[in-house]
């Protein structure tokens, strides 16, 4: 199977920027697609970004447009997300995922499409 773990968060004040990395590892051969997703107290989990693990393509929500970059590097079975221009309503748990799901899945933008979690990493932005 395949394993993944998150690093990278912290507190953070609002307009300032942090970087998450999760690293990948076990049957890697497996993933088509890995993910961020995060979850605010008393909220759903929800989608953040994703990236097509062999040719780069991405996907992020509307909010985090222009704000929120997600990069793979795919010799080390590595992906990051930049966040940049941070603000509160960005607190919350944020997880790594990956998966086989395709971005043609409607599965693709929810955690359905995702086989692979880690445990998550908590980012705090304070206004």
């Amino acid at each position: 199977q395949v394993q993944v773990v998150e690093s990278g968060g912290g507190l953070v004040q609002a307009g300032g920027s942090l970087r998450l990395s999760c690293a990948a590892s076990g049957r890697t051969f497996l993933i088509s697609t890995m993910g961020w997703f995060r979850q605010a107290p008393g909220k759903e989990r929800e989608f953040v970004a994703a990236i097509n693990w062999m040719v780069g393509a991405t996907d992020y929500r509307d909010s985090v447009k222009g704000r929120f970059s997600i990069s793979r590097d795919n010799a080390r079975a590595t992906m990051d997300l930049q966040m940049d221009s941070l603000k509160s309503e960005d607190t919350a748990v944020y997880f790594c995922a990956a998966g086989r799901v395709s971005s043609r899945d409607a599965r693709y933008w929810d955690s359905r499409g995702y086989d692979y979690w880690g445990r998550g990493t908590q980012v705090i932005v304070s206004s």
